[in-house]
């Protein structure tokens, strides 16, 4: 058992290493406690039932004034064929999540990219904003009721999404609920940003 509250066995040393960069980190920026055991509902997110099975390592409050969010530290794992064999993979993630006070629906943002771009000329799925091109420009987004997203995604959430450094995060909601995150190695800078947005997130919407 490390310092930070969870069962590291069976991980390496260079794992370990990480996660613990990451805590001392982020204790250090936040006012940061373990939270016991809750049940996140990782379930209802897409960017989680892609993985063959995903384990919650530890989940950490982040005390905010009126709101509070939560960093993860999550393991997964993934099987991929092979001409005539399946491999098994295992990735260690940071996560953050908030709880929302407006219904967002189902949405997904992420990056747009070339072929995002070429695709919805041809099959317009995307939600643009026409008053913010430049967010429609860097922004795929994916909704399931556009008058939610379109009344939630006001100009201050689409300025804390342009404020995010990281150029390969993707981000879920569903409903009240909000998740950001990236299939990247485990940084004590990528989970700061990350924090810091869900912190922000908390108080905004």
């Amino acid at each position: 058992m490390s310092s930070f509250l969870f069962d590291t066995t069976g991980l390496s040393e260079d794992t370990v290493t990480n996660f613990q960069n990451t805590y001392e980190e982020l204790c250090a920026a936040f006012n940061m406690h373990l939270t016991g055991h809750i049940n996140f509902h990782l379930e209802d997110f897409e960017a989680f039932n892609q993985y063959h099975s995903y384990n919650v390592l530890g989940s950490y409050v982040i005390k905010n004034g009126k709101s509070d969010c939560y960093i993860l530290f999550i393991d997964t794992h993934t099987k991929k064929a092979h001409q005539n064999h399946i491999t098994d993979h295992y990735e260690y993630q940071t996560w953050a999540l908030a709880y929302l006070k407006h219904d967002f629906g189902r949405v997904k943002i992420r990056p747009e990219t070339l072929v995002d771009k070429i695709g919805e000329l041809i099959h317009p799925l995307e939600l643009d904003f026409k008053e913010d091109k430049v967010f429609s420009d860097t922004f795929y987004v994916l909704v399931n009721d556009r008058e939610k997203a379109i009344s939630c995604m006001d100009r201050h959430f689409r300025n804390a999404v342009m404020d995010i450094r990281d150029d390969d995060f993707v981000i879920e909601i569903v409903n009240h609920t909000l998740v950001i995150g990236n299939k990247k190695p485990i940084t004590p800078d990528r989970a700061i940003y990350m924090a810091e947005f869900v912190s922000k997130l908390s108080s905004l919407c």
